[in-house]
C-alpha cells in the first residue's frame, strides 16, 4: 500500500477555519473526524436522536466511499453522546450499520459544541487490500 496521505473534506467552511479534514487516508488506514447528524446539503439537523444517528452514518459512509472504504472496514468507533440515556436508544442503530464490522468501541457522554447535536461519531478504518 502507498504511504501517501490524502485529505477529504465534507465541504464545510469550518474545516478550513479549524484546520482539520473530514477524513484522512494514510496508507491503508482511514481516520474519520467526529461526524455529526447534520445534513450537509441543507445544513439542518433533526431534533430526533435516531435520525441524527442515521444521518451521521450516512455522512460517514459518503466520506468513506471517497476513500474506497465502507462501514464494514471500520476497526474502531467512538460514540460521543449528549446524554447517557441515548445509548440504549441508539445501540440498535449502531448495530444496524456496524454489525458486520463489529469494531472496538468506546462511548462517552460529552458536551457538544452545538446544543442541537445529540451524537457525534468518529471511526478508524483499515482498508482491505
Amino acid at each position: 500500500m502507498s504511504n501517501q496521505r490524502t485529505r477529504i473534506s465534507s465541504g464545510s467552511s469550518f474545516e478550513k477555519l479549524a484546520g482539520y479534514s473530514r477524513l484522512v487516508v494514510d496508507g491503508e488506514w482511514v481516520f474519520v473526524s467526529g461526524t455529526s447528524g447534520f445534513d450537509y446539503t441543507t445544513m439542518t439537523v433533526s431534533d430526533s436522536a435516531e435520525e441524527q444517528a442515521h444521518q451521521t452514518f450516512r455522512n460517514i459512509s459518503a466520506a468513506l466511499a471517497q476513500a474506497g472504504a465502507t462501514l464494514d472496514d471500520v476497526v474502531r468507533v467512538t460514540y460521543l453522546l449528549s446524554d447517557a440515556a441515548l445509548f440504549g436508544e441508539l445501540a440498535p442503530i449502531f448495530g444496524q450499520y456496524l454489525g458486520v464490522a463489529r469494531p472496538a468501541c468506546t462511548a462517552m457522554v460529552v458536551g457538544m459544541v452545538d446544543t442541537r447535536m445529540k451524537i457525534e461519531i468518529e471511526v478508524t478504518v483499515r482498508k482491505q487490500g
